[in-house]
């Protein structure tokens, strides 16, 4: 990888430019890029005028010149070639590799992401590990970042204008940059393969035109990992070491046990090459699926009791230490081709049983969807073997990995013969790591209790709201519940509980409603309930914009995306008979709302009309000053009233007309519909539609108390800070 031949690559018009992107060069007037940054995204045209900067802003002088588009692959792969206007004179020529084996290599690139741009583009070091097993089915390169920037507060992609990065293994060009994978938190990209577009007859006629030589694909394989002198190793191989020590026996033995691991793992083994102990223990350090897959076959020859209680403490210790994964490199292939048949055909089933039965475990973004994506089920299941089931295990055994306990739940799901397979992988992998056969039965009985439960579907989000006072900006910190019509709950758990910016929170909440949603149909409009104290209930939530959802889509305030409403349970802990009068409300039938809209209506006043005229009011919609409105706000919640609206900007009983618009006293069940519409206009017209409703609606029967969003203690293994 030279830094002389970095490309930062603008294109637009003549009069804006609209795409920023990286490239590289691999002849003296060729640019390697992504072909998606030199489009319009929204008619798909290629930009007219491409401006180019040629080599590291940080390592010496650069060229600008001006490039225009030479070739494009004929099969739509987002690869392109530009051609500069001038010739750049770079000393070397680019060597072309194919990343081969099972083993992850390092590599490296440089690009211009966002997430480096303060007064312009910065170049950035993009490096890493890429896992060949990784590509799945569309075939490309999985790049794991190790630094790896957060997602952005603006909702802009941190890694945009990363796109066209050149991608190195051992100083060959492997392949190129096209996106970033969100689902992983910004620590993964992926590349389109050198070896899908190097040989098309197009590519191969420009550089055997502009570089002197058609592309030649060299083979690239990890190198074996070899012991570092003994004052050099790692803390984590000195103890791995250690381990193998306890469960292994002479030199044959181990020698034999690390040649036939290394081939397993992909890598190429000289038949010269002599392993010492050491030796393995660099193996087993650098790859976390190599401890597993080493001790799937020394368990079936330890036929004492004590051999095997040894290995099974080895491995317990080894996963609390971080040292490897549950899984070893059969087991998890084998995994991931059951689970993938399953995504196909039954793309909801996993993330709903993971719901259901992993309740308290921190859940991956992809399960707190309703679909599951066999794109993303390698990350899935590497995040549930490092978590427990918590629940209790025979004395001296191992808990029970999450990772089993949904395993067991999708095959009792599948049913009998369809989840025969399912429960055979289980089984295997409980023998192996030594867990005991009454706690995996135990597991399986649970398994076959749920499949038996047929869950009402979700109908709404649940979201509880709290300031973080401690904190210098304004956060929050938010947790969520996915309600359904029978009155019960799933929590959506998150890897960490933090103070959130109301764009983050924003987000979360747009991410549940999408859950949601897909089990409404397309016909209803999802809703959002938001349980805040009592002096937040001012907060304008529904004007909290999470950015645009993509690319395409405008970015839009929640409260026009989707009906937010607002719920206080706290008031029924303060005011005795509060819950009776709100149910009395409800079932007494369409009373007529009450309109306030007097600055003469006190307290006193207020709380004779709700226990006498208006007794049975289900509605209330209070005008007036700010500070009328508060204090008329917490009466009616005190005397059950359950749906109150009002206007945030309101100063005077005079800016009652505003809200006439959403007919605030029409047909109460389309209440929340006519606000979620109004504040969408009142979006895209604030100059002529200043109000801003807010609405407290509190529906019987469907209120989950607060306890019920209280976090129980994490997992073994979950790390919340």
């Amino acid at each position: 990888m030279d830094p002389h031949r970095l490309v930062l690559i603008r294109s637009g018009t003549t009069r804006l430019r609209h795409r920023v992107g990286s490239g590289y060069l691999v002849a003296p007037r060729l640019v390697l890029t992504a072909g998606h940054i030199l489009r319009d995204g929204e008619s798909g045209a290629y930009w007219e005028e491409i401006q180019v900067r040629v080599g590291h802003p940080g390592r010496g002088e650069t060229l600008r010149t001006g490039a225009e588009l030479i070739w494009i692959h004929p099969q739509d792969l987002d690869v392109a070639l530009l051609l500069t206007h001038d010739e750049i004179d770079v000393p070397g020529s680019v060597r072309w590799g194919h990343p081969v084996g099972r083993a992850p290599l390092r590599y490296e690139g440089l690009g211009f992401p966002l997430a480096s741009a303060e007064d312009g583009r910065d170049a950035e070091h993009l490096r890493g590990v890429l896992p060949p097993l990784s590509s799945g089915a569309r075939g490309l390169y999985v790049l794991d970042q190790e630094p790896a920037p957060d997602l952005r507060d603006d909702g802009r992609k941190a890694w945009g204008g990363a796109s066209g990065t050149a991608v190195f293994c051992e100083d060959h060009l492997v392949g190129v940059v096209i996106r970033d994978d969100r689902s992983y938190g910004n620590r993964r990209l992926r590349a389109l393969p050198a070896h899908c577009f190097v040989q098309d007859d197009g590519f191969e006629a420009l550089l055997r035109r502009f570089a002197g030589g058609p592309p030649r694909l060299t083979e690239i394989g990890a190198a074996l990992p070899t012991a570092q002198p003994a004052a050099e190793r790692s803390p984590a191989e000195q103890e791995t070491e250690r381990l193998l020590w306890s469960v292994l026996g002479g030199r044959i033995t181990y020698a034999a046990h690390a040649r036939a691991l290394a081939q397993r793992l992909g890598y190429t083994v000289p038949d010269s090459h002599e392993p010492t102990m050491p030796d393995l223990a660099a193996l087993v350090a650098a790859h976390p699926r190599a401890l597993p897959s080493l001790s799937s076959t020394l368990a079936p020859a330890l036929t004492g009791e004590g051999e095997r209680t040894r290995l099974t403490d080895v491995l317990t210790r080894a996963r609390a230490g971080g040292l490897c994964l549950l899984l070893s490199l059969d087991e998890c292939e084998h995994l991931l081709e059951l689970l993938r048949g399953i995504c196909k055909e039954q793309p909801t089933l996993i993330p709903r049983a993971a719901r259901e039965a992993l309740r308290y475990a921190w859940l991956p973004d992809p399960l707190n969807r309703t679909h599951l994506c066999a794109d993303d089920l390698e990350h899935v299941v590497e995040h549930l073997e490092s978590l427990s089931d918590s629940e209790r295990v025979p004395d001296g055994t191992p808990s029970v990995p999450a990772l089993l306990r949904l395993v067991e739940c999708v095959a009792a799901a599948l049913g009998r013969e369809a989840g025969a397979e399912l429960r055979s992988w289980s089984d295997q992998v409980a023998a192996r790591t030594g867990i005991h056969p009454a706690a995996l039965a135990e597991r399986r009985t649970d398994a076959g209790r749920w499949a038996t439960r047929q869950s009402s579907p979700f109908s709404r989000v649940i979201v509880e709201v709290s300031r973080a006072r401690t904190e210098p900006r304004e956060s929050y910190y938010c947790r969520i519940l996915l309600a359904r019509a029978d009155g019960t709950h799933t929590p959506l758990h998150e890897a960490e509980s933090a103070p959130r910016t109301p764009e983050e929170v924003a987000r979360r909440v747009r991410d549940a409603v999408e859950v949601v949603a897909d089990e409404l149909g397309p016909t209803a409009a999802p809703h959002a309930t938001v349980l805040v104290a009592r002096d937040s209930l001012h907060l304008p939530i529904d004007e909290w914009n999470p950015g645009a959802p993509n690319e395409f889509v405008p970015d839009q305030p929640i409260g026009a995306e989707f009906c937010i409403t607002l719920s206080c349970p706290e008031m029924s802990d303060l005011v005795r008979g509060r819950e009776r009068e709100h149910r009395r409300r409800w079932e007494s039938g369409d009373a007529a709302p009450l309109v306030v809209d007097d600055e003469r209506v006190t307290r006193p006043r207020l709380r004779r009309l709700l226990q006498t005229t208006h007794r049975d009011a289900t509605q209330v919609v209070l005008h007036g000053s700010p500070e009328q409105r508060d204090a008329l706000l917490e009466l009616c919640l005190a005397l059950g009233v359950p749906v109150v609206l009002w206007d945030r900007r309101a100063d005077c009983p005079a800016d009652a007309a505003g809200l006439q618009q959403l007919d605030p006293t029409g047909p109460l069940a389309d209440l929340p519909e006519r606000i979620r519409v109004f504040r969408g206009a009142a979006f895209d017209e604030p100059e002529t539609l200043p109000e801003r409703p807010a609405l407290v609606w509190e529906e019987h029967g469907r209120r989950p108390r607060p306890e019920s969003l209280t976090l129980h203690d994490p997992p073994e293994g979950a790390h919340a800070p």
